[in-house]
């Protein structure tokens, strides 16, 4: 037996798992590992601007107002003479804030609902489930508009806001995979050793529903970010002297005639994000999708 043969005989005995399995399917995927590349170089970029941004984020120049791409300013400035690059850096920040911390909220809540509503069933889950339907019909710009009356405009409430309505989709999501694994053995085994609800929940069935969350985590967060642009175009959103790419997006769009590069590099930045995410999304959801899965 040759030492090939018996290292291969080693590999099969070792067997695999879901993720190492997952993980070498989306290694295949050039877009997704692109992807997942560009978005981990603009969380970075994100974390180290207030070491690498070209300039501070108040410096301004109102002799030099708006310039075109130069030596000096690599994305041109605005019209009040502020470096774009630096003010894309920083507005980055609050974009994938506000895309991260949003969605952890929407998933928070919708897979604490959607296995609790999916795992008692019966009246309760109708009556859980009634109340998402009621959610999903009211209008959300409304919603939106009645919490910044109420509560006034801060980045805390948008982030609760986007994330109280976002995780509708995810509470049908985690209630439709509660439903199909209650009625696995290993969670009827959990039972009869006398697992409380809460405990099967936590420890069975939401690790095992992790694929799909994951796959709609990656979608939800450029979605959210969309949100966040729209809102902060309207003026409902990020307010100065923070900023945003959708408030940088807003800015240039009224000035894109005379100055277009005051829109051009804030919507390429949400773009590139944009797309980083969902082709990342895409990725998961072919590599975790074991039953398409031709390898």
């Amino acid at each position: 037996m040759t030492t090939q043969t018996i290292n291969d005989i080693d590999q099969a005995e070792q067997g695999t798992s879901l993720w190492k399995d997952a993980w070498r399917r989306l290694r295949k995927n050039h877009l997704a590992v692109f992807g997942l590349i560009l978005l981990v170089l603009f969380i970075v970029i994100a974390l180290l601007t207030p070491w690498i941004a070209p300039y501070s984020y108040q410096a301004q120049d109102l002799e030099l107002g708006a310039s075109p791409p130069s030596a000096a300013h690599w994305l041109g400035t605005d019209i009040f003479g502020r470096d774009l690059l630096t003010q894309i850096m920083y507005g980055g920040r609050i974009s994938l804030a506000v895309g991260f911390v949003a969605t952890a909220v929407a998933l928070l809540i919708g897979v604490t609902w959607g296995a609790i509503a999916g795992y008692v069933g019966g009246r309760a889950d109708a009556v859980m489930m009634r109340l998402v339907d009621i959610l999903y019909a009211l209008p959300f710009m409304i919603f939106i508009v009645l919490l910044t009356v109420v509560f006034g405009r801060n980045m805390l409430l948008l982030f609760l806001a986007i994330g109280a309505v976002e995780w509708l989709t995810m509470a049908r999501i985690m209630r439709g995979q509660v439903q199909s694994l209650r009625q696995q053995e290993f969670v009827e085994a959990a039972i009869s050793l006398g697992l409380s609800p809460t405990t099967l929940i936590r420890r069975h069935l939401v690790p095992n529903a992790l694929g799909p969350i994951i796959v709609y985590t990656t979608l939800t967060i450029p979605n959210v970010m969309l949100l966040e642009a729209f809102l902060s175009f309207l003026g409902l959103g990020i307010q100065p002297p923070q900023t945003s790419w959708g408030l940088l997006i807003s800015y240039g769009a009224e000035s894109m005639e005379e100055f277009p590069w005051l829109l051009i590099f804030p919507g390429l930045a949400l773009t590139l994000t944009l797309f980083s995410l969902n082709f990342l999304g895409d990725g998961l959801r072919d590599a975790l999708d074991v039953r398409g899965a031709k390898d």
